[in-house]
């Protein structure tokens, strides 16, 4: 059997954050090493406690839940209630933890974490904006030799922005830190907005969480009811773009996703387009390639992964 690939989840969850992350711890083929939280979503004394929840929730209290950045690397923090409800996770009644929140900082864990495991072995998954892993290249830029990849819930270029008309939300929430992960030399897969949002929570899909007779079935149903409102009045959709589990999903199937090399690169000068990712898709400039930005993803077979996955768990 093939040994299970060991990931760092950095997250600021968010119900599409606590269904990726669900969806990792209900995979054995990951090792689950830390997950890290970071301010985006809600602020970050909430996102802490949140990914705790969804711990506890798939019955996973052994994991490590570490604190981050409580704010972006230079711009004030800008947060999405409106979207995900003031404790970031509405929808389902989930307890307090009890789990302990770890001492370490979230920054000093990544670090620590990949200087010390073979280089070239540990994958992050980012779900959030990229604060923690800017912090992290800052305070010891040697760990960009050591990451085996990226995979980013992030951007946006044919289908624009979501926050801005130019940016979507993770990127404009902190795009200084984007810019030094796409410029670090880490190799990065990008799955922007222009793939999340082929992946609709219909009512038909929400309804087979449902009816699941484990806890965390209906729990995901109750998160997607509260999450998927916003967004279906937003585009007038049956459903809302289900957006990090593709992180997840694309480590587990690749093949449910196309896209292709390119070079991305992060707005920071500029109010009007502040935190834009600019994707040379006809690679019409000299600027290398730095992320496989991911166009397109085969709807049907992601939540068919999804369901069965989330139904393994308690």
């Amino acid at each position: 059997m093939t040994k299970p690939l060991p990931i760092i989840i950095d997250t600021d969850p968010g119900q599409d954050d606590a269904v990726a992350i669900l969806l990792a711890l209900a995979s054995p083929e990951f090792e689950v090493l830390g997950i890290t939280a970071v301010a985006g979503n809600v602020p970050l004394a909430l996102t802490e406690v949140n990914a705790r929840k969804i711990c506890e929730l798939a019955g996973r209290p052994d994991i490590s839940v570490y604190s981050g950045a409580i704010r972006p690397m230079v711009r004030t923090l800008v947060t999405a209630e409106e979207v995900h409800g003031k404790t970031g996770l509405d929808g389902p009644v989930l307890p307090e933890p009890q789990m302990p929140l770890q001492r370490q900082h979230a920054v000093d864990f990544i670090i620590e974490t990949l200087m010390s495991r073979p280089a070239g072995t540990v994958t992050l998954c980012t779900l959030g904006p990229l604060t923690n892993i800017g912090l992290a290249l800052v305070r010891e830029p040697r760990i960009a030799g050591r990451v085996k990849q990226i995979v980013a819930m992030g951007g946006g270029y044919f289908e624009q922005g979501n926050v801005t008309p130019a940016a979507e939300f993770n990127i404009y929430v902190d795009p200084h830190a984007a810019r030094l992960v796409f410029e670090s030399g880490i190799p990065i897969t990008l799955i922007p907005l222009d793939c999340t949002h082929l992946a609709l929570t219909s009512a038909k899909r929400v309804e087979a969480f449902r009816a699941m007779p484990n806890r965390s079935g209906p729990a995901t149903a109750a998160m997607l009811d509260f999450f998927e409102r916003f967004d279906e009045n937003k585009y007038g959709t049956d459903g809302g773009p289900l957006h990090d589990p593709c992180v997840i999903a694309w480590l587990l199937k690749p093949d449910l996703f196309s896209g292709r090399l390119v070079n991305v690169s992060i707005e920071c000068e500029s109010e009007l387009t502040m935190g834009a990712t600019v994707v040379d898709w006809w690679h019409v400039t000299r600027r290398p390639a730095n992320a496989t930005v991911i166009r397109s993803v085969d709807a049907a077979g992601f939540f068919d992964l999804l369901t069965e996955r989330i139904a393994k768990l308690p």
